[in-house]
């Protein structure tokens, strides 16, 4: 007869993470709305949602590994934010430019020796092009400072949730990592 692992995590810590994402996610929901609705015209829902889902991103089972993915979503971000930048200054959207600004990113992480912090870049990339195709009035420059800003709202939200969740102790406690 076997004995159950002490390390299993029980039903209710199964739970931790779907309800760290939900309160991660409502609270970067809010913070980011309200943040960008401090700039008139630059779409609050889209912050509210980009804030969102760096939440849900980051958001990891234990402490270690939500700093690592905020790190990497930080850096991610920050590259796509400023290729999709100089696109917007140089050209307007479109299709085939925003895939062009995609593979710019996978390149420019790949040559920082990130590769595993394209995926995010990309992802950026699609953001800013995406709201700067709903309005083209929009400055380039500032739109791709808002939306990392507000990955970075999502990011710390995410770290500060995790951080002050209570987390599971006894044996295989991760709550020291």
């Amino acid at each position: 007869m076997s004995t159950p692992s002490t390390d299993r995590p029980s039903r209710p810590e199964l739970l931790l993470i779907p309800a760290q994402i939900a309160v991660a996610a409502l609270l970067a929901y809010w913070i980011g709305f309200n943040f960008t609705s401090l700039f008139p015209g630059y779409l609050p829902k889209i912050g509210a949602l980009w804030s969102a889902i760096s939440a849900v991103v980051v958001a990891q089972l234990t402490r270690q590994d939500t700093r690592r993915s905020a790190s990497l979503r930080v850096l991610g971000t920050a590259i796509g934010a400023i290729t999709s930048a100089i696109y917007l200054s140089l050209l307007p959207f479109h299709p085939i430019g925003m895939a062009a600004a995609i593979f710019a990113t996978g390149v420019i992480c790949a040559s920082l020796n990130v590769p595993s912090h394209g995926r995010l870049a990309a992802i950026t990339v699609l953001v800013v092009m995406v709201t700067a195709s709903l309005d083209p009035a929009l400055s380039p420059g500032l739109n791709a400072l808002l939306r990392f800003a507000e990955s970075c709202i999502g990011t710390a939200v995410a770290v500060v949730v995790v951080l002050l969740w209570p987390q599971r102790r006894g044996p295989g406690n991760s709550a020291a990592r």
